[in-house]
C-alpha cells in the first residue's frame, strides 16, 4: 500500500516539476525499491546459486531494463511502468501466497487432529492420572479420555460410552456412538462421556499419525502434468531470455532504433515469464488433494489423480468393501412356531457362543440375555452345532448334519447364505438364513460408476458361487469371479488389465480392505482401499484411501479427479492462449507494458483463483 502511494506521489512530482532525469530515477526508486527489494534479493540468490531463470530473474531484469531506457539518446523514461510492473508482480505473489495458504489451510485441518497429551492411568493406582506425550504411551497402557478432548491414540473401550466426532476422520457430521469393546481411533473427538481406552497401537502405527504422514507425503509424488510443467520452465526460461536478447539487438542491427527494440524486448520478458503454469497447475493439483480429503479421500499423490481421472475399469472385492463383512439374519422361515420364538430359541442356544453366526443371532434377538429363560446342558458338536435345554426343552441349533444326526425332517431353502436349521425336542422348528449384508450405497456406487463413464464393474471374491451370484445380480455389476484366492485375484487382475476398447478410459482401479487384498491393490493401475475398518497392509498397498468404507466414495474420488484435471487444464491453456496473443503484439509493436504486466501476472492471479476451485469439491 505504502508502495502505491509512494508511486502516486513520484508520478506526481514528474509531471509537476522539470526535474533532470536522475532526479527523477532517484524519485522513483524509492516506490521501486520498497516494493521490488525481495524479488531483486531473491533474483541475485539465484544467480548466485545457478539458478538464474526463475521468474524473479525476469522481473528484474525486465523493470531495471525499463528504469535504464530513459537515458538512452531520444527514448522517453519508463519509470512508472518499471514500478508498477513490479507493484503488480508483489500483488501476485500476495494472491498466489493468499490461495496457497487457503489450499494448505483445507489440509492443515488434518493436521489439527493431532493429539497433545495422553491421560494414562498409573498401572499401580487406578485413581492416579498422569499427562503425557501420545509418543510416550505403550501399548496396551489405559487411557482417559474426557469430553471434548481427541481420542490419542487407537485402542478398545473397557469402560463408558459416548458419542465419538469422526469428522476429521471420515468426512461424516453424524457423530459414532461407542461402548464398552468397541474399538476407537485416533483422529475423532470425545463429544459426550468419559471414556477408559486400553491402547492398541503406539502412537507411530495410530491412525492419526499415519493419515499425517499421507497428507505430508503427497506433495513428492507428482502428476504428470506437475512434472512436465517443470521441465517445461526450466526449457522455456533460457529460451525466451535468448529470444528477448535477439530481439533486442537483430532489429538495432539492421538499423532500427535502440531504445525501441530494447523496450520491446523487455516486454516480450514480463509476458513469458512462465509463472503462471509453474504455479497454478501444481497448487491446482494440491487444492485437489486437500478438497478430497476433507471429503474423506486421501490421495496419496497428484500422479494418482491422473490415473483416477481416466479409470475404465474398477473391480471390487466383496466382503468388507461391497458388504459389511459381518454375518446378519436376512430371513426367519418357521415352520412349527412363529418367528419371534424361532429368533428366540436360537439366540439363547448360541448365547454362550463366540462364532459370528452366533453373534448374528444374538444381534437379531437383542432382548435374549434379560427375559429370564433359563438355559442348561450347553453342548457345542463340533462341525455340526449347538445343542442346549431352554425352558425345559432341547433346542438343536446347526446345520443339515446335526438335523439328520437327531431324526429331524429338514427341508431346504430356496435364499442363497448360511441356513440355520431348528429343531425343538427333536422335531423341526424351521430355519433361519444368515447373510453377509450388502452395504447400504454399494448399489449407488455402482449405478455412479456406470453414470461416469467406467466401462467395467468387476467383483472378486474368495466366497462361494452361489453367494458371489446374489451380490452380482443384486448391485447390477458387468462381471464377478468367485471361489478365489489372493494368487487368483492377481491373475484376475493382470488379465482385466489389457488395454479397454475406450481412448480415454483405459486404467484399472481396485477397491479392497482386507491383507490379502494388498498384492492386488499394489498391482492396480491405482489401489483403493477401505480405511475405516480395512487392514493396515491394505492401507499401505494402496494409493488412495477411504476413510469411511463407503464405496459410493469411489465414484466421488473419480468426479475429483477429473474436475481437477480440467481445471488444470483449463489452466494451461489460459496461460498460453493470452501470452502468445500479446507476445505477437510485442514482437511488432503494438503491446504495451501495461499489456505486458497482465499477460505475465494479471493471468497469474486468474490462474491461481482458478485453481482454488479444485479446493470445493
Amino acid at each position: 500500500m505504502l508502495a502505491a502511494v509512494l508511486l502516486a506521489v513520484a508520478v506526481y512530482i514528474e509531471h509537476t516539476f522539470a526535474l533532470p532525469t536522475w532526479q527523477l530515477l532517484l524519485v522513483y526508486l524509492v516506490p521501486y525499491l520498497l516494493v521490488g527489494w525481495d524479488t531483486l534479493k531473491e533474483a541475485a540468490e539465484g544467480l548466485m546459486e545457478g539458478e538464474a531463470f526463475n521468474e524473479d530473474f525476469l522481473m528484474a531484469v525486465a523493470t531495471l531494463g525499463a528504469l535504464g531506457i530513459g537515458f538512452l539518446p531520444g527514448a522517453e523514461n519508463e519509470f512508472p511502468e518499471a514500478v508498477f510492473v513490479m507493484l503488480f508482480f508483489q500483488v501476485g505473489e500476495l494472491f498466489e501466497g493468499y490461495a496457497e495458504g487457503k489450499s494448505r489451510e483445507s489440509i492443515a485441518h488434518l493436521m489439527d487432529i493431532r493429539p497433545d497429551v495422553a491421560h494414562v492411568e498409573v498401572k499401580s493406582e487406578r485413581s492416579e492420572v498422569r499427562d503425557v506425550a501420545p509418543e510416550e504411551v505403550a501399548v496396551g497402557d489405559i487411557i482417559l479420555i474426557r469430553v471434548g478432548e481427541k481420542v490419542p491414540l487407537d485402542g478398545v473401550v473397557v469402560e463408558g460410552s459416548s458419542q465419538l466426532n469422526t469428522v476429521a476422520l471420515t468426512g461424516e457430521t453424524m457423530p459414532r456412538s461407542v461402548e464398552k469393546d468397541d474399538e476407537v481411533v485416533s483422529c475423532c473427538v470425545n463429544l459426550s462421556g468419559v471414556l477408559r481406552v486400553r491402547t492398541t497401537k503406539s502412537f507411530g502405527e495410530s491412525t492419526v499419525s499415519k493419515i499425517i504422514r499421507l497428507v505430508e507425503d503427497a506433495g513428492e509424488h507428482k502428476s504428470q502434468s506437475e512434472t512436465f510443467i517443470t521441465k517445461f520452465a526450466r526449457i522455456y526460461t533460457p529460451i525466451v531470455v535468448g529470444a528477448a536478447i535477439l530481439l533486442a539487438v537483430v532489429p538495432t542491427l539492421l538499423g532500427g532504433a535502440f531504445a525501441t527494440w530494447l523496450y520491446r524486448a523487455l516486454m516480450f520478458l514480463v509476458v513469458s515469464c512462465p509463472c503462471a503454469l509453474v504455479l497454478s497447475v501444481p497448487l491446482t493439483f494440491f487444492a485437489g488433494i486437500g478438497g478430497a480429503s476433507r471429503r474423506g479421500i486421501l490421495i496419496k499423490g497428484a500422479n494418482y489423480m491422473d490415473v483416477l481421472s481416466k479409470v475404465g475399469t474398477v473391480v471390487f472385492d466383496k466382503t468388507g468393501t461391497l458388504t459389511h463383512g459381518q454375518f446378519a439374519v436376512e430371513a426367519v422361515h418357521p415352520d412349527s412356531c412363529d418367528e419371534h420364538q424361532l429368533l428366540h430359541l436360537a439366540a439363547h442356544v448360541e448365547h454362550f457362543t463366540t462364532h459370528p453366526i452366533g453373534a448374528a443371532l444374538r444381534d437379531a434377538f437383542p432382548d435374549e440375555a434379560t427375559d429370564g429363560c433359563e438355559v442348561s446342558d450347553v453342548e457345542e458338536i463340533s462341525g455340526k452345532g449347538i445343542k442346549a435345554k431352554v425352558d425345559g426343552k432341547i433346542v438343536c441349533v446347526g446345520n443339515t448334519k446335526l438335523m439328520d444326526a437327531i431324526g429331524a425332517q429338514w427341508h431346504d431353502c430356496t435364499h442363497v447364505g448360511t441356513i440355520i436349521h431348528v429343531a425343538i425336542d427333536g422335531q423341526y422348528a424351521g430355519h433361519i438364513v444368515i447373510n453377509d449384508k450388502v452395504k447400504e450405497d454399494s448399489a449407488e456406487a455402482i449405478a455412479e460408476l456406470k453414470a461416469l463413464g467406467v466401462n467395467r464393474t468387476v467383483m472378486l471374491t474368495g466366497d462361494r458361487r452361489e453367494v458371489g451370484a446374489r451380490v452380482a445380480e443384486q448391485l447390477g455389476l458387468d462381471e464377478w469371479y468367485a471361489e478365489l484366492l489372493p494368487a487368483d485375484k492377481v491373475e484376475h487382475v493382470e488379465r482385466l488389465l489389457t488395454p479397454t476398447p475406450s481412448p480415454v478410459n483405459v486404467h484399472l482401479a481396485f477397491v479392497g480392505d482386507g491383507i490379502n487384498d494388498a498384492p492386488v491393490l499394489a498391482r492396480a493401475d491405482v489401489g483403493i482401499a477401505m480405511g475405516g475398518l480395512g487392514s493396515d497392509a491394505a492401507i499401505e498397498a494402496a494409493d488412495v484411501v477411504l476413510m469411511d468404507d463407503h464405496p459410493s466414495k469411489v465414484a466421488l474420488a473419480i468426479r475429483i479427479a477429473r474436475r481437477t484435471l480440467a481445471i488444470a487444464r483449463q489452466n494451461v491453456w489460459l496461460a498460453i492462449g493470452i501470452k502468445v496473443a500479446v507476445l505477437v503484439l510485442a514482437a511488432v509493436g503494438l503491446a504495451t507494458m501495461w499489456m505486458a504486466v497482465f499477460a505475465d501476472v494479471g493471468v497469474t492471479v486468474l490462474a491461481v483463483l482458478n485453481a482454488m476451485r479444485a479446493l470445493k469439491c
